[in-house]
């Protein structure tokens, strides 16, 4: 678990800063009292009357249920210092619920932010969606879910919309993905990435059960599986190439079958790059930004 949570504060950035307090906190999205259902929103200090919008994920191994608060100071400040609205959400841990819970809460936010954008300030005609390491995973298999409600394979079909919050009436699709170093091949994530990980990794908890027990689930929460459907949006895959936590070879894999598949607008592989510590710099957040920009412009 130690190795799957976030990377030593003292090498992040924004970690020892004072915090940013957000312009709305705390408020939940699916109608209930759980702290895994809370989001916050950041807004730029430019004083227009509303901004497009990033949702932003955090990182834990899918173990924590409360880190939005670190997740502005990570990925997300660059972006409302560049004119984002940021939506920094929660989302329950593999202890309080297995899979599919956790993309049917980013799903649930997304509708929820859609719903509400007039109260917020928030122009949902855009909205990009990134996390870093767990949050890489869940804001990827946001895109390529985009238009489904159920996903089969073999024996097992998982519903990725579920029950959560309201606002069904409203889309939870993403007009792009920025993934930092997130496990998208289930399949392979054993540091040369040639097979599953064992019965004690962060995605046996997340699926309650050794991954080679059960590969049609681990398919299904595999981002890399879902790239046959036609609504993926663009996608800009950044990661270290000092990995040792989520392995350097996922990013690749992943980013192979998103340009095969059309998908990828670019792959940046950061030599040296660890999980989170020198792959998160200036010049990669600027990327993020550019990429997010890029797509603004050309969404219709």
């Amino acid at each position: 678990m130690l190795a799957w949570t976030v990377m030593a504060s003292a090498q992040m950035p924004g970690w020892g800063q004072p915090a940013v307090e957000p312009d709305w906190k705390d408020i939940n999205y699916a109608g209930d009292d759980l702290e895994a259902h809370r989001l916050d929103i950041y807004l730029p200090k430019t004083g227009q009357k509303k901004y497009k919008v990033i949702i932003a994920i955090y990182g834990s191994a899918w173990f924590a249920n409360n880190m939005k608060g670190m997740t502005y100071m990570s990925i997300g400040k660059p972006l409302t210092e560049a004119g984002f609205a940021v939506v920094c959400i929660n989302h329950r841990s593999s202890a309080d619920a297995k899979y599919p819970a956790q993309i049917q809460d980013v799903k649930a936010a997304i509708r929820y932010v859609r719903a509400h954008a007039s109260d917020y300030r928030l122009d949902t005609s855009f909205v990009g969606i990134t996390g870093f390491s767990s949050g890489g995973h869940l804001a990827s298999m946001a895109g390529v879910t985009n238009g489904m409600t159920t996903r089969t394979s073999g024996h097992v079909t998982i519903d990725l919309i579920g029950g959560v919050g309201g606002d069904f009436d409203q889309s939870s699709d993403v007009d792009a993905v920025v993934d930092w170093f997130g496990p998208v091949d289930m399949a392979h994530m054993s540091p040369d990435c040639s097979t599953v990980n064992d019965g004690k990794s962060p995605e046996a908890a997340l699926i309650g059960g050794a991954p080679a027990d059960n590969p049609d689930m681990v398919a299904l929460i595999s981002p890399i599986t879902y790239l046959d459907s036609p609504h993926v949006p663009h996608f800009l895959v950044l990661h270290g190439e000092a990995d040792t936590v989520v392995p350097h070879c996922q990013g690749v894999l992943f980013s192979e079958a998103l340009k095969k598949a059309g998908y990828l607008t670019d792959f940046i592989s950061v030599p040296g790059g660890q999980h989170g510590p020198v792959t998160f710099n200036d010049n990669t957040f600027r990327l993020m930004v550019d990429f997010f920009k890029h797509e603004m412009r050309i969404t219709k």
